[in-house]
């Protein structure tokens, strides 16, 4: 018995990283999962890997993307239960180089998707009396980490809209949460200078060695499980204790 047997979730930024590994931790729990990317390549191949799952290419910026996907998920598996949204861009600038248009591109997927993700499960987790959101926020947010202005200001608002959105629909008997994560070996960041931030992080962290996806998905899967019925509005810190003071 998984505890996720008999839902339904999606995942958006499923075809790699965090959410790639949610979408597996997700379905080993017993969920169909909707694996949703702009990737869409990525996404499809995902979903092949996973029981009776399905692959969407999203743009979760584009209302019509976002609200397409829901309605296949409805479509297909006539309910949605459990979302978790991972899907986010990570830039590296430093501040003199973050153009006004370099900063609504990041709050156009990072924040605005958030906005529109959240929105689009709203309505079917409410008529159902049942649902759970996690927003993958970031444990920068508590640190201020360099040369990500713009992201840490897009995931600072993902992790204040998490406790506000809480607040508002939990009477409907969803729950809503975040993981912030710390820095993890994935192929976004393996590709961008914050690969070169591993030695440096993990003299901060308790636990001295690299993060991965797959030590970031536990923390979404109970949060999205009925078990987590009784958290909301909460950020778990998943980050190997760097930031646990």
């Amino acid at each position: 018995m998984g505890k996720m047997d008999g839902r339904v979730a999606i995942v958006t930024g499923a075809a790699q990283g965090i959410g790639r590994a949610v979408a597996r931790k997700l379905a080993g729990e017993g969920a169909t999962v909707v694996c949703a990317d702009l990737n869409g390549a990525g996404a499809k191949e995902a979903a092949a890997e996973l029981p009776a799952a399905l692959g969407l290419e999203i743009d979760v910026s584009k209302p019509d993307d976002v609200q397409r996907m829901v309605d296949e998920t409805l479509a297909r598996y006539g309910k949605v239960d459990a979302m978790a949204h991972a899907a986010a861009i990570v830039p590296f600038a430093s501040w003199d180089d973050v153009s006004f248009e370099e900063w609504r591109r990041i709050m156009g997927t990072n924040l605005d998707g958030t906005y529109l993700t959240n929105r689009a499960v709203y309505g079917p987790m409410r008529e159902a009396g049942y649902g759970r959101i996690v927003n993958i926020c970031s444990n920068v947010v508590l640190s201020g980490t360099p040369n990500l202005a713009h992201y840490v200001a897009s995931k600072g608002g993902v992790w204040a809209f998490t406790r506000a959105l809480a607040r508002e629909i939990g009477k409907y008997g969803i729950t809503v949460n975040s993981v912030a994560p710390g820095l993890t070996e994935t192929e976004g960041v393996l590709a961008s200078p914050h690969k070169e931030a591993f030695d440096f992080v993990q003299m901060l962290q308790c636990i001295p060695r690299r993060g991965v996806a797959a030590d970031i998905a536990p923390a979404v899967a109970f949060l999205l499980s009925e078990e987590a019925g009784w958290v909301t509005g909460q950020m778990l810190v998943a980050d190997a204790g760097m930031s646990h003071n």
